[in-house]
């Protein structure tokens, strides 16, 4: 067994910078090809021509994730410029309403719901229907959160949703699990990136997390990618149905 992706075909949403970005990069590292889509293309222009110098390429298709028809083209896209689809990353997220519980609108919550869950439910049927006819397995890997674990404050939307998306990832593993699909998930802590400027950017917050965290600095978008490229790669062939926990201990306590 290896970490070796060669003529392997991934699927990452959020692809564009982040998270998603880190491990689309540690997958064309490794090999694969992969399609990367976000709403913004500019991001995901620039993530591809990044690698231009690695093993795998990575292509840009712009996606809005929330919308069923997008996602039905960026499948048929994906499939017509590279192959079938053995990995999926659904690694899009949307955290809009973030505060007090009796100030999440109706809106906030059906927005995040949207983005966090139906965009991975929908994909899912998209994609392993395929993957079961074809009959050589494949990799799903979820990112959720800590938020979903345990609560995040002032988070009542973003925290649901992710706890949704984790359960979901149980019963798919349950359910695909007799075809070779393994379904698992990454919780990350709080990591730096744009979507968690949020968090990282209020000192309190940070100045609390270093007296707390056993690892006490903020985590970084490639600590995720190596998770995801063990989940992507056959050396994780007897893992499904996981919630992977990388947060620097802050779960721990």
């Amino acid at each position: 067994m290896s970490f070796d992706l060669t003529c392997k075909v991934a699927l990452v949403t959020g692809g564009g910078r982040g998270i998603g970005r880190a491990i689309a990069l540690r997958f064309a590292t490794a090999g694969a090809n992969v399609v990367i889509a976000s709403r913004k293309a500019e991001n995901l222009i620039a993530t591809a021509k990044s690698a231009e110098h690695l093993p795998g390429r990575i292509v840009p298709i712009p996606c809005h994730v929330g919308r069923p028809d997008q996602l039905q083209k960026l499948v048929e896209e994906t499939e017509r410029s590279v192959g079938p689809i053995d990995i999926l990353v659904n690694n899009s997220a949307t955290n809009v309403g973030q505060g007090p519980a009796l100030e999440v609108t109706d809106e906030a919550l059906l927005k995040t719901t949207e983005i966090n869950v139906l965009a991975p439910h929908r994909l899912i049927r998209l994609i392993v229907p395929k993957m079961i006819e074809r009959g050589q397995g494949g990799s799903i890997i979820n990112i959720a959160s800590i938020a979903g674990l345990r609560p995040q404050p002032e988070g009542l939307a973003y925290s649901f949703t992710k706890a949704g998306l984790i359960m979901m990832t149980r019963i798919w593993a349950i359910e695909f699990g007799k075809h070779r699909i393994r379904v698992n998930a990454i919780c990350p802590g709080l990591i730096q990136t744009d979507f968690s400027e949020y968090f990282w950017k209020d000192e309190e917050y940070m100045e609390r997390l270093r007296q707390t965290q056993p690892l006490a600095y903020l985590g970084q978008p490639d600590e995720i990618a190596g998770m995801a490229l063990y989940l992507a790669s056959d050396e994780s062939s007897y893992v499904t149905g996981q919630c992977m926990v990388i947060d620097g201990g802050a779960t721990a306590r």
